[in-house]
Formats: C-alpha cells, structure tokens, sequence
C-alpha cells in the first residue's frame, strides 16, 4: 500500500504514518485509485462484460465514501447499468463498480463508460459464468 502510494499517490496520508495518526483517519489509508484499480483489475480477469467487442474506454467517474485501511479486506460488485447506441457500428456500455469493505460498507462506486462495438441482427448474446 505504502509503495504503491510512495509511486503513484505520494500524498502524506497514504506514505506518513506520524502525519496520518494526526488526521481524522488516526492512520494511513490506502490510495483510492489503488482500491479501485485493485477491484478493477479482478473484474477483467474474472467478468469482464464487454470481453471481445471492447473498442476503448471512454470515462471513468469515481466516488470514494470511506476510506480504507491496511488490513482491510474489499470485494466487488459489477453491473451493466446502462447500453447507448452511438451508430450503427457500436455504442456505449456502462459499466458500475461498487467496492465495499470487509463489513459490508459501501466504500467506493466507479461508473465507466466504454466503446463497444455493436451485435450483427441475429448474434447471440455472450453468456456470463
């Protein structure tokens, strides 16, 4: 956590522990980005809705409601909350992440908008695990 954080969010929060303790988190909390990026990365490998007919990633909004802590343990959810036509060749699929922690509190939501390319008439939907 403190690595990542040192790299790539060298905020005295996530790499300080004598400046976290003064805060109101009384600690270090982990990176947001690391929380959802580490989430994110187990729904590719294991979901993954857009698979094959992802052309490219649009946007992505993220909300944080809680920190997390060393020795937290998170899990997510994924869901489909949105498909927009954009031409006849694809459109968008919106994808919602929510990541809550080991007491089943919401922590964070992560919306994502992503191009996808469009089913022929007739295609089959790809079957989920």
């Amino acid at each position: 956590m403190v690595s990542f954080a040192t790299d790539y969010d060298p905020l005295p929060l996530h790499t300080d522990e004598e400046y976290a303790k003064k805060t109101r988190f009384g600690k270090l909390i982990a990176p947001g980005i690391m929380v959802f990026m580490s989430v994110w990365a187990k729904y590719i490998e294991e979901i993954d809705y857009t698979g094959d007919q992802l052309i490219a990633g649009k946007s992505t909004n993220v909300e944080w409601f809680l920190p997390v802590y060393a020795g937290d343990t998170v899990y997510g959810k994924a869901a489909v909350t949105a498909l927009m036509p954009r031409n006849p060749y694809n459109g968008t699929a919106e994808i919602t992440i929510e990541v809550f922690n080991q007491d089943n509190a919401l922590v964070l939501r992560a919306v994502t908008e992503t191009v996808v390319a469009r089913r022929k008439p007739g295609t089959k939907r790809r079957e989920l695990a």
